[in-house]
């Protein structure tokens, strides 16, 4: 698989089989595939539900970061059709340990900053409503833990999320997801990318 250089990340990105991602000077553009997402059901994990819904077939683009901690951050945007349409951040440890971080349309039809994590099976928690179709998005490693924040106008950042992913033996990768569970696809948009070898001073604040 042909990998993929966005300008300001000091990596290469491999894309997933199948997916189509373009890269004009620092935007990363592509089209979330027709039922299309990351996640397991934490149904499953009580075996109330049959059949509970689960799919890995979203479309990503990731890479495995340089050794210590780092802040990876992007402006997402979003042409919503379809509940659950997302841009996302991703973690990827393997298939049952990764983590998301998205921009996603409600099933109100609201823009929404959603957290998704993953151990065996996922949870799914709602962060804010966002005015307008686009928003700015930020993963941090400090230490051996993670931080999600989430921002309006790429300055100011809510804490949205503060979790450790993988045991240390996993090789956890950073990067983007387009999904479109429910829908026919959408285009989505990742730019205003930045990537800094710094670590995360204020968990709480952001800065």
């Amino acid at each position: 698989m042909t990998s993929l250089r966005v300008p300001g990340l000091p990596f290469d990105l491999t894309p997933s089989p199948g997916s189509t991602w373009e890269i004009t000077d620092s935007v990363v553009t592509t089209t979330a595939h027709p039922q299309s997402d990351i996640f397991i059901d934490p149904a499953r994990a009580t075996g109330s539900v049959v059949n509970a819904a689960s799919m890995l077939n979203a479309a990503t683009l990731l890479a495995v970061p340089p050794a210590g901690d780092f802040q990876f951050a992007a402006r997402v945007g979003v042409d919503f059709n379809a509940t659950f349409d997302a841009g996302v951040l991703l973690l990827w440890a393997d298939e049952e340990n990764w983590a998301k971080l998205c921009f996603e349309f409600s099933p109100d039809e609201e823009p929404m900053v959603v957290s998704v994590v993953c151990r065996g099976v996922a949870d799914d928690a709602n962060g804010f409503v966002v005015s307008g179709r686009s928003v700015w998005l930020r993963v941090s490693r400090i230490g051996a833990t993670f931080a999600y924040h989430a921002s309006t106008d790429g300055h100011t950042w809510k804490l949205i999320r503060h979790f450790a992913l993988a045991d240390g033996q996993h090789e956890v990768r950073v990067g983007f997801e387009a999904q479109a569970p429910t829908g026919a696809g959408c285009a989505i948009q990742f730019d205003e990318i930045r990537y800094t070898a710094e670590t995360l001073q204020d968990l709480r604040s952001g800065s």
